[in-house]
């Protein structure tokens, strides 16, 4: 099952109707390019293909053809949201999710305090435990 049939990059993205993000924040990233598919933006956000930065999420320019891949998120310090209805926003699933699956290796939302409300050890920390 499943042999033959390639995977739709898109299954990995949150799409966001009619909304464009804005940075405000200079140092934040953007590549643009014409493209006909949202599926083919996806596929090269996945990728970070020709991208000098970690790809986060994309804007679709549905008039123009236009791709706008983005360094960050609408949970991003320094971005602000912008109703907009040429554009439809796509952000990598991985970054807007707030749970863990798994042991929680390849997280990389936002949630940082236990259901319990105590503060996360950081990765890079060993304390107050070993790991």
């Amino acid at each position: 099952e499943g042999k033959g049939k390639k995977r739709n990059s898109l299954h990995d993205f949150k799409k966001t109707g009619e909304l464009m993000l804005i940075k405000v924040n200079k140092t934040l990233e953007v590549k643009t390019k014409l493209l006909n598919t949202t599926e083919q933006c996806a596929k090269r956000c996945s990728r970070n293909k020709g991208l000098s930065f970690t790809c986060k999420a994309f804007a679709y320019d549905r008039v123009t053809k236009r791709c706008h891949w983005l360094s960050f998120n609408s949970l991003t310090n320094g971005v602000r949201k912008k109703q907009d209805h040429a554009f439809d926003l796509y952000e990598k699933k991985d970054y807007v999710r707030n749970c863990i699956i798994g042991k929680g290796a390849d997280y990389k939302g936002t949630v940082s305090v236990t259901r319990s409300g105590i503060q996360c050890q950081a990765w890079n920390s060993m304390i107050p435990h070993e790991h």
